[in-house]
């Protein structure tokens, strides 16, 4: 058993209150605010629907600055597979390899709401060029018009689906992680969890970006950010009442997975960053699946913001981070 907690993970977040995010983040939250007309939590679904991502924000400053990676050599092509209840689309990412090569399942965020593969072609083109490892992005249903647990329903029927399927995709079978960013990283542990309740085959490792891990909104990092941008305390609550069919779905330890059991959980890595409602319940999570014999790897991020993890294009930490969890994974598809 290991575990690593990097930087700034143990230190008291209360002595964090003063901190801004990082300058080279300041021209993507500036392009943000200029192309938003109210806060997201004002919104209807619809509405925050039509916002420009994080993502896309940073990709077309990548593309003004000459800094976006092109990453050719990976092929992306979209098919159907099947969800929980019906077909859903999803997106593959296939860099160039002999033989069959390594697959990760990775759920995309927007608080299971919003969000897009699209958004994130940038990043998964990036990690399939890092690792050598195909990634198949399902756009699993989203709320409002699907309630909790549609979209979980999908993440592990989507799973399973890579694993049968993994041959016609030029995949290894038994060579399957999980990742995700945000809300994509709560339904990224949670298939590792349901795998190991139904005794199916686990993830070899799961990757939890700034995970949604809890649904105390009275912690430290909640108070210290509850303004932040991209994500601020507002918003978390606007995500919950749209994917949540009541109050008592916040008591659910597939949402509030600070409380869950976590034993026999696939090693994992855990990244966070300072100026982020999520900060505490990530650090939190990673003590709790040491504790209960889970291999980890944590690190969180000084001077980012929720969402810095897909904006390779313009940030040299989220480059970096990116290479750092690419390792992660090359090493556990190596064992």
């Amino acid at each position: 058993m290991k575990i690593f907690l990097i930087a700034l993970s143990l230190i008291s977040l209360s002595a964090l209150a003063a901190n801004a995010p990082a300058p080279e983040m300041k021209p993507v939250l500036e392009a943000m605010k200029k192309g938003s007309t109210k806060p997201i939590q004002e919104m209807t679904a619809d509405e925050a629907r039509l916002q420009d991502s994080p993502q896309s924000v940073a990709e077309s400053l990548g593309k003004k600055q000459g800094t976006l990676e092109k990453n050719a050599e990976v092929e992306i092509s979209d098919i159907e597979i099947m969800g929980a209840a019906s077909k859903i689309p999803a997106r593959i990412y296939k860099p160039k390899g002999e033989g069959a090569l390594p697959v990760v399942v990775y759920f995309h965020g927007g608080g299971w709401v919003l969000g897009k593969n699209e958004d994130y072609d940038a990043t998964l083109k990036s990690l399939a060029t890092k690792t050598g490892a195909i990634f198949i992005s399902p756009e699993y249903r989203k709320a409002p018009e699907y309630k909790f647990p549609a979209a979980h329903d999908d993440a592990y029927a989507s799973y399973l689906w890579v694993i049968k399927n993994a041959s016609q995709l030029g995949a290894d079978s038994k060579k399957v992680a999980v990742a995700g960013e945000s809300a994509g990283g709560n339904l990224a542990i949670n298939v590792s969890i349901r795998s190991r309740d139904q005794k199916t085959q686990a993830p070899l490792h799961q990757l939890l970006i700034y995970p949604v891990a809890g649904t105390n909104t009275k912690t430290d990092s909640y108070v210290l950010n509850k303004d932040a941008a991209p994500l601020n305390s507002e918003m978390m609550g606007w995500f919950f009442k749209n994917y949540l069919r009541s109050t008592e779905d916040l008591k659910d330890k597939r949402i509030n997975l600070v409380e869950a059991d976590l034993k026999g959980l696939p090693s994992t890595t855990i990244i966070t960053a300072e100026i982020d409602p999520l900060r505490s319940e990530g650090l939190l999570l990673s003590k709790r699946l040491q504790a209960q014999g889970v291999d980890v790897i944590y690190k969180d991020y000084p001077g980012m913001t929720h969402e810095f993890f897909s904006m390779a294009p313009v940030l040299n930490q989220a480059k970096q981070a990116q290479e750092e969890v690419a390792k992660d994974l090359k090493e556990t598809f190596k064992q």
